[in-house]
């Protein structure tokens, strides 16, 4: 696919954590997760459909994705890198770091040095690099204000390291609708549906920018705020139902990625 910067993708590889994984997005065959990163090689792959085995189509793009839940940068790097390298894409995702942030005991300075070590490889191979800030976590739940400065940090030292290796950086930490609760699961961690496709169509606007005076992620209705009582026992619930077993998983050393394997392990074309 090539875009109005001028640039043709063959192979595209996608590593990450959760996000990239696409947790929250049940609507691949059967209930399987799907994500930002099938939405956008779905949408890169248009316009290169062509005949493949009993009637299916397919398109010029390789993709795979690498992506596993739960998993932090140092494990992304040493689980994730060489292999997608040895698939020589001319195209990578590389989104992850949050798992690390939100931590205790985190450090912030180790986290974006592993960061840029690994951009740097990316940088090295020839392939273009797609990576994202986060939003502020005080904009999804009270308790995120004790994170606000860190993932503020955090998105500084993020858009240093895409500027040093010309990564292509999707940055969204200013923009209040991205943190919008119709993009959002329950659990205020995942992207729903909505989500993923308003990150697949950000991401896209790194390659293919959008029109003049075309906003994204666009404008979204107004929302009323609900009852502060109403507020209040919303957050008790989530509380009880996702904050609790999370804090269980960091007390025990367990991660929701415990067992799991890569989603789509090797390039393979994509078919619409």
């Amino acid at each position: 696919m090539q875009g109005s910067r001028g640039l043709t993708f063959e192979r595209f590889v996608a590593i990450g954590d959760s996000q990239t994984e696409g947790v929250g997005d049940p609507t691949g065959p059967g209930g399987a997760e799907r994500g930002w990163a099938d939405r956008f090689a779905d949408r890169l792959a248009a316009g290169q459909v062509r005949s493949g085995p009993e009637g299916t189509a397919q398109t010029g793009l390789l993709y795979a994705n690498l992506a596993v839940r739960g998993k932090l940068l140092a494990q992304i790097d040493e689980d994730q890198m060489d292999l997608c390298l040895s698939m020589e894409p001319d195209l990578v995702s590389l989104v992850g770091g949050l798992n690390d942030v939100l931590r205790p005991g985190r450090r912030i300075d180790l986290i974006l040095a592993r960061m840029d070590t690994m951009q740097a490889r990316l940088a090295a191979s020839g392939a273009t690099v797609l990576t994202v800030t986060y939003p502020d976590p005080a904009l999804m739940m009270p308790v995120g204000k004790l994170l606000s400065e860190t993932m503020a940090e955090f998105n500084r030292g993020l858009r240093r390291i895409a500027e040093r290796h010309g990564t292509l950086i999707l940055d969204i930490e200013a923009l209040a609708d991205v943190a919008d609760p119709g993009h959002w699961c329950p659990d205020r961690l995942h992207l729903n549906p909505a989500g993923h496709q308003v990150l697949a169509d950000g991401m896209f606007s790194l390659i293919e920018p959008l029109p003049d005076g075309q906003p994204w992620p666009g404008t979204l209705p107004e929302r009323p705020r609900p009852a502060f009582t109403e507020q209040m026992l919303a957050e008790v619930r989530w509380a009880g139902a996702f904050l609790a077993p999370w804090i269980y998983r960091r007390l025990a050393g367990k991660s929701s990625g415990d067992g799991r394997h890569a989603k789509r392990p090797e390039l393979t074309p994509v078919e619409v």
